[in-house]
């Protein structure tokens, strides 16, 4: 046998032996998938995924461990320093503060926001805006530091704006940075309802000019506001901005499609905005691609119901799926909490009891009546949850449609589904605490329980999820918000009496 012939049997034999790549939709030269790739549905331990208010997150992906740089959102004169979080799963983030100060920009005085993050050639770059320029007269614009380190210090490359001007009528702000596949790099920006492509030069740090001699080229979309963002999937570039006021209910994000990073874009459609269940304000977001995957995240800010400060905002992200013509579904915000982070962002206490996120659950221990709730509104619901009594003198379950927490024996006016030792109890609280069903269980460490509601209808579902425990009709209470309860052991002090893990809850089907 020729020496050629067994090298090609032996190499044969070695690709039956590899494990078959995963098929990626996202075009050629995509990397073979990794089998620890994160693949959620959103963020399954809770949106939003870190604490503090933030907004208006960019992303990047280096060597293997995912970064986000948001905007710490806070009125423009103390908005003066950015920080990062790095993840290896987009579950467990770490914090890295002040990445960027202002004090460290010889130019900038306030209004510090929208990082744009991008590598080149061993350099991180880290695009922002600064000073909140309304005029050409004013010092300002977009600027652009530079690290040996992606979580910096990032220190001021130019000792001025790389952008300082308006141009086409676009405000200098909002910056996303693109590199194509050919090595060209774009920056997409543009406030003030106008959107301006440039060319980058190779050292990331000066601007090179079209093809046709152009530096600036707009390409406004219609209903363009601000946040531009570019990435590319299947050879097709898709170009998404935020609409509406970002203070207000209507901030959303909707997106173009094209054959060439410079347009022209057509708006297709609308792919995310408030859901008055879950979040208002949704928008300025960035696009998350797992490399080697066609698995793909928005990550966007967002205004929790209950806040009507401007700047109070949190970073969120959710599942992005593409149809068969490669145009965007419109994205869910779904409402997930498995704990997995060992924190419980975004949950509010009441009363006198405790409540830990640890070893992947949340439990609350307390010696009369603890609630915590998450800041939705929902209405026609399905709501699930595992439930573990840790004290059988106690009682542990889910609370909905709940309105004024505090009040009436119960601790708020709502509902409760519940455990107990006897069996599974939905109760009507409010000024008096009203059993409206109950049933035996056979006892379990942990139970899986099921609310659905839907207009009067209650149904409370534990363990076998196809046929309902309790069955109720009630008109008492139409919506409110939704959360975990215990009670704990008359007599006794505080002692952890209910444990909780994988929630969530979607509008009822």
């Amino acid at each position: 046998m020729s020496r050629l012939r067994t090298l090609a049997l032996l190499f044969a034999a070695l690709l039956l032996l590899a494990p078959a790549a995963t098929a990626v939709e996202g075009g050629p030269g995509a990397e073979r998938a990794t089998a620890d790739a994160p693949d959620h549905r959103t963020a399954e331990a809770g949106n939003p995924f870190v604490d503090g208010w933030y907004a208006d997150p960019d992303v990047a992906v280096y060597e293997g461990r995912y970064w986000v740089f948001p905007t710490t959102s806070r009125p423009y004169e103390e908005q003066t320093r950015l920080d990062a979080f790095s993840s290896t799963d987009l579950v467990h983030w770490t914090k890295h503060e002040r990445v960027l100060e202002i004090d460290d920009i010889p130019w900038a005085e306030r209004a510090l926001w929208a990082p744009a993050p991008v590598e080149r050639n061993g350099k991180y770059y880290l695009y922002f805006a600064a000073n909140d320029i309304q005029s050409d007269d004013e010092v300002g614009g977009i600027g652009v530091a530079v690290s040996d380190r992606p979580e910096g210090p990032y220190r001021d490359a130019l000792g001025e704006p790389l952008i300082p001007k308006f141009h086409n009528g676009a405000q200098p702000i909002d910056q996303d940075v693109f590199i194509d596949d050919d090595g060209q790099a774009y920056m997409y920006y543009g406030g003030w309802e106008h959107a301006n492509v440039v060319r980058l030069n190779p050292d990331m740090t000066s601007l090179g000019t079209h093809p046709d001699g152009s530096v600036f080229k707009e390409i406004t979309p219609e209903n363009y506001v601000e946040g531009s963002l570019m990435f590319k999937r299947g050879g097709k570039y898709y170009l998404m901005w935020s609409e509406g006021g970002w203070t207000g209910p209507d901030y959303s994000v909707s997106y173009a499609i094209s054959d060439s990073p410079t347009g022209p874009f057509e708006r297709l459609d609308k792919v995310l905005q408030q859901d008055p269940a879950v979040a208002r304000g949704s928008g300025h977001n960035s696009v998350l691609n797992i490399p080697g995957t066609d698995i793909w995240y928005i990550f966007y800010h967002r205004r929790p119901l209950s806040e009507t400060d401007g700047n109070h905002r949190v970073v969120a992200y959710d599942r992005m799926h593409f149809r068969d013509d490669g145009t965007i579904e419109p994205v869910t915000m779904r409402v997930h909490d498995n704990f997995d982070d060992g924190d419980a962002v975004g949950w509010r206490n009441h009363g006198d009891g405790t409540w830990s996120a640890a070893d992947d659950t949340y439990t609350g221990s307390t010696a009369a009546t603890a609630l915590s709730l998450q800041d939705t509104d929902f209405s026609d619901l399905d709501y699930e949850a595992d439930v573990s009594l840790r004290n059988r003198r106690g009682g542990a379950g889910l609370a909905f449609r709940v309105t004024e927490p505090g009040s009436g024996p119960g601790g708020f006016h709502g509902y409760y589904a519940g455990l107990t030792r006897d069996g599974v109890v939905l109760r009507k609280e409010g000024e008096t605490s009203t059993t409206l069903a109950t049933a035996r269980l056979r006892p379990k460490d942990t139970h899986r329980m099921k609310v659905e509601a839907v207009g009067s209808t209650l149904k409370v579902y534990v363990d076998d999820l196809d046929e309902p425990k309790l069955t109720v009709m009630d008109t008492t209470y139409a919506s409110g918000t939704n959360g975990v309860r215990v009670n704990g052991p008359e007599g006794a002090g505080a002692t952890p009496t209910g444990r909780f893990d994988n929630l969530a809850i979607r509008p009822a089907e």
